[in-house]
Formats: structure tokens, sequence, C-alpha cells
């Protein structure tokens, strides 16, 4: 059965640790896995990825910088998560079309019907099966990823220099979508223990997984009373 799950949060709440957890359990169960990111994922993603990111561009407006990210997702939709669910594989991505949503539209407080109309272009309308979000204080988030960057460890990046208010914007934004869609998102205490963010993850995916299963049996017991 196919599957996509989409990883949320902000920088140093966990995400790449939490993604390669999944990643193990889902591979250990016998899933077609896909692992990618946002932006990126492609070739000509990773190229925009490096314009967004370089922090010498601080001259990029806020227009600019959503219809970038957009065309990095329009790409990796298109080119490589389609095409795997369609083979019934499991994606899990590091950001996606919620991102949008969150740092452009309650971040940067552009308009949100403009973004929606921008955001289901690129997408073709895809969204996640499950969204997971780790929650942490955006200070604490960004602590940890100075800390990890003066260690080698990942990226300091042009976003993450914005200041304070803007990042807390953007964790409102986030909190607000999980709560009007409660079904498709996964809020988790980023603070808790490693190995508990991931039970509390691998439990609501054994429940999906199990649904999709059910789904398919039904779907093919009916086929073969026809």
């Amino acid at each position: 059965m196919s599957l996509f799950i989409s990883f949320e949060g902000p920088d140093g709440s966990g995400k790449s640790t939490q993604i390669k957890l999944t990643a193990d359990y889902l591979e250990r169960q016998g899933y077609q896995l896909l692992l990618t990111r946002e932006p990126g994922g492609t070739m000509i993603g990773n190229q925009i990825r490096q314009i967004l990111h370089d922090v010498a561009n601080q001259e990029m407006v806020a227009q600019a910088e959503v219809l970038l990210y957009s065309a990095s997702r329009a790409q990796l939709v298109h080119q490589v998560i389609i095409p795997h669910l369609k083979q019934g594989g499991v994606v899990l991505c590091d950001r996606y079309a919620d991102s949008t949503y969150a740092y452009q539209g309650y971040g940067r407080q552009l308009d949100f019907e403009t973004l929606g109309v921008i955001t289901r272009f690129a997408t073709q309308g895809l969204k996640p099966d499950v969204t997971v979000y780790l929650n942490l204080d955006v200070e604490q988030g960004l602590k940890r990823k100075i800390a990890a960057s003066h260690l080698g460890q990942g990226e300091w990046n042009r976003m993450d220099q914005l200041d304070l208010e803007f990042h807390r914007r953007v964790q409102a934004g986030y909190l607000k979508m999980a709560q009007a869609e409660p079904t498709r998102w996964l809020v988790v205490d980023a603070t808790l223990p490693i190995a508990q963010v991931h039970q509390t993850i691998c439990s609501r995916l054994e429940e999906l997984l199990q649904q999709g299963e059910e789904k398919n049996q039904e779907a093919g017991r009916m086929e073969s009373s026809l």
C-alpha cells in the first residue's frame, strides 16, 4: 500500500533523527521506502535549495522565496513522490507544503489564498496521509541548531537568521494548522526522550498501515466476487 508521511518542526527539533528511526522501522516491516526532503530531493531542487539557504541572499523578497520553494516542490512531486506512491511505496518527506503556509503564510504574512493557489498548482493537490509535527520552543530549537552547526552537523541557513518573532509566528501557525486537521496531524512533544517520540510516531503509523491493509483486503474480496 502507498503512504505519504511528512515531518515538520522547527530546526533543532530532532526531525532528522526521527525520520531515520521511522525509516528503519518501516524498512524492517518490508515496505518499499523513499526518503526525500524539501527544498531539494531532485537535481533541480537541490540547486534551488542552495539559492534559498545561502545566507548571502538577504535581498530575496518573500514573493520570490515562496515561488522558489514551490518550484522545488513541483519538481519533487512530479519526478519523485507521485511515481513512488503509484508503485505502492511509502514516502517520508522532511518538510512539505505545510512549511509554505507556516513560513511564508504565518511567518512572512503573505496572503493565504494566493499561497493556496500556488501550492495546489505545485503539488497537483497531493497532501500527506499523516504529518508529524515535532513541537519545540523556538529559542531552544535555534540553540540546538547553532550548537550543531558549530560541530559541523548541519547547516545554518538564511531562514535560521530571521528574528525570534518570525519563528514564533511560524510555530503558532503550525499548531493552528494541526488543530484544524487533527486526523492528519500528529503533534509530538520534541523535548521527550528520543525513544518515546519514536514510539508515539510508530503507534500512529501502525494504525494507518493496518487500516490500509484492511482496505486492500476488502478491495480484493470485492474484486474476486465480481
